[in-house]
Order: C-alpha cells, then sequence, then structure tokens
C-alpha cells in the first residue's frame, strides 16, 4: 500500500450537497504549500466559483495539521516568487463569491494563516497553534495581507503577530478575533458539517452582497439593490416564514 508520505503534494477537492471542500495535502511537511500548490490555488478556485452546485466552500488540511505555511525550499527556487504567488492565492480566496470556511487543526502558520484570514470565518480544533511568520525569515509581510490581518484582529494584534512571529493558542486567536469558534477536535468536523449546511439553505444573494460590502464596496449598492427587486428571494423568503417550511432560494452568483 502506498504511504500517506509517498503521496506528492497537491489540492484535493470534493463537491458534496452544495459544500466544496479543498484540502491542503502534503502530509510529509505538516501540509506546507508548494510553490506548485500556491499556483494551483486561483484555477481551482476560478473553476469551484463558476460551479452552480457549489454554494459554500470548506478550507481544510490533511490529517492533523491545517498548514505549517510555504515549503522553505521553494523560497531558493530560481526564477519563483513564492510570495507574489502566496498573494495571488490568498486573494482569490478572499474574492471567492460564496462563503468560505477555514477548519483548521494543528498548526496554522504563515501561509496558513494568510489562508485561513482570507476565508470568511474560522473554526478550530482546541490547542491548534496560530502564527504569522515573516520576521523569522527577513521577509516583508505583504500590504494586502497586513491589511486583512489588521482589519481581522486589530492593529495591536497584528503587530504583535508580525513583529515577534510568535505562536499563538485558540485561547488568543478567539480572542482577538483570528477564529469564531473552538472546538474539541471530535466535535470539529461535525460542527463544521453542521454550519456549513446552515450556509447551504441561505440566500446566495445576501451571502454575496453582505461579502462585498464588508469588504468595503459599497459603490455597488445600487447593483444589489437592482439585484434583489429582479431575484424574488425576498418574497419566497417571506412566503417560507409565513407557510413554516425552508425557504427555496434562487439567485447564484452570475444569474443576475
Amino acid at each position: 500500500m502506498e504511504s500517506s508520505h509517498a503521496r506528492p503534494p497537491r489540492l484535493r477537492h470534493t463537491v458534496t450537497d452544495g459544500v466544496a471542500t479543498v484540502v491542503i495535502s502534503n502530509p510529509a511537511k505538516r501540509n506546507a504549500m508548494t510553490a506548485d500548490m500556491w499556483r494551483a490555488v486561483p484555477e481551482l478556485l476560478g473553476e469551484l466559483a463558476m460551479d452552480p452546485a457549489v454554494r459554500a466552500l470548506m478550507l481544510t488540511g490533511e490529517g492533523e495539521t491545517f498548514c505549517a505555511g510555504a515549503d522553505i525550499s521553494s523560497l531558493r527556487l530560481p526564477g519563483e516568487d513564492p510570495q507574489a504567488l502566496a498573494v495571488r492565492a490568498e486573494e482569490a480566496l478572499a474574492a471567492f463569491p460564496k462563503p468560505t470556511l477555514a477548519v483548521v487543526r494543528g498548526y496554522c502558520v504563515g501561509g496558513g494563516c494568510q489562508l485561513a484570514a482570507a476565508c470568511d470565518l474560522r473554526f478550530a480544533e482546541r490547542d491548534t497553534l496560530f502564527g504569522v511568520t515573516p520576521a523569522k525569515l527577513g521577509i516583508v509581510y505583504p500590504a494586502g495581507s497586513t491589511r486583512r490581518l489588521a482589519a481581522l484582529v486589530g492593529p495591536a494584534a497584528a503587530k504583535y503577530l508580525l513583529f515577534s512571529g510568535e505562536l499563538i493558542g485558540t485561547e488568543r486567536a478567539l480572542r482577538t478575533g483570528l477564529v469564531d469558534e473552538v472546538l474539541p477536535g471530535d466535535e470539529l468536523g461535525r460542527r463544521a458539517a453542521d454550519f456549513t449546511r446552515i450556509l447551504v439553505s441561505r440566500s446566495q444573494l445576501t451571502q454575496c452582497a453582505a461579502k462585498e460590502f464588508a469588504a468595503g464596496r459599497t459603490d455597488r449598492d445600487a447593483y444589489w439593490a437592482e439585484q434583489a427587486r429582479g431575484s424574488g428571494d425576498t418574497a419566497e423568503g417571506v412566503a417560507a416564514f409565513l407557510e413554516r417550511r425552508a425557504p427555496r432560494f434562487s439567485w447564484a452568483p452570475g444569474a443576475g
């Protein structure tokens, strides 16, 4: 039988019941991201964004680790700019039009934390360790990544993480807003599955508009008002509430 350590580093994905699950798979190096893996992220997310069967996305790591960062050996490859590749992957994840949830175990460090921060929400197993470590390598953390981190945890907590490169536990991560829920290991998968089912059942119109507004795209207010008027989702939501049934929302990205 082939050992899990013999499998090449890659991103695996499945789509089940409206949820795309993307798995970071490089177990020999605690799921560190290689240049090829970084490069694969935008293309994969583009495909999933266009798939009408996908209504939410869950990002996780294989086994007991989310992602221990970038594969440091890739920093030495001639002609490669791993930081640029990581930024493109992060931006693609942040721009994904449907709700995204990072399900985090073990280590969520460096580029792994960069990916988790680009998701809309983060659920973590107790005793997970988080860190943003460019100061340990003499790397300038990208401006966009720094702004995203500061918006998520606040300027002081972002400076603590970036200045020191220290790892923090789930208690502090929850307190700063780096994670949204902390659960025992035997409950994390079940809670993530239950929560993504909730996301899938809700209005994509509401979710997509909220993502843009939360990101500061207030210039699109008129666009979303027009989408709401033409979608029928509001009428369906009200009718379902009055009839005490589950709503059947029909609006989807690209449908308007």
